[in-house]
């Protein structure tokens, strides 16, 4: 945000929101959408090689859960970034590269 300020010629005094200081530049926040992005292409990298990782992504494993509110796995971050579905829809869809990379572009695209 400072960046596009300076380049804006907008001083550190005016009273302006980052959200119309991003559109006056044209500009979106894209934190969200990258941390996304990255966890599907992960989960992708996960999924195949089917060890550890993939039970524990998918919450296969035995144990107790702690009290309190759950937290929010990546799994079910997932499902509602890519969209309506399930999480049975996403592990089937991981096994197909093209089909996987097309969905995480769409949604990216998308900036949901």
């Amino acid at each position: 945000m400072w960046f596009l300020r300076r380049m804006l010629r907008i001083p550190w005094t005016a009273k302006k929101t980052n959200d119309r200081v991003l559109n006056e530049a044209n500009k979106r926040r894209s934190l969200v959408r990258t941390i996304r992005k990255r966890q599907a292409t992960f989960l992708g990298h996960m999924m195949k090689r089917g060890k550890l990782e993939h039970l524990v992504t998918t919450g296969k494993f035995e144990g107790k859960r702690s009290r309190g509110r759950q937290r929010e796995n990546i799994m079910d971050g997932l499902a509602t970034w890519l969209g309506p579905g399930k999480v049975s829809d996403i592990l089937a869809a991981v096994k197909d590269r093209d089909l996987w990379r097309d969905m995480i572009a769409n949604a990216y695209k998308q900036g949901t």
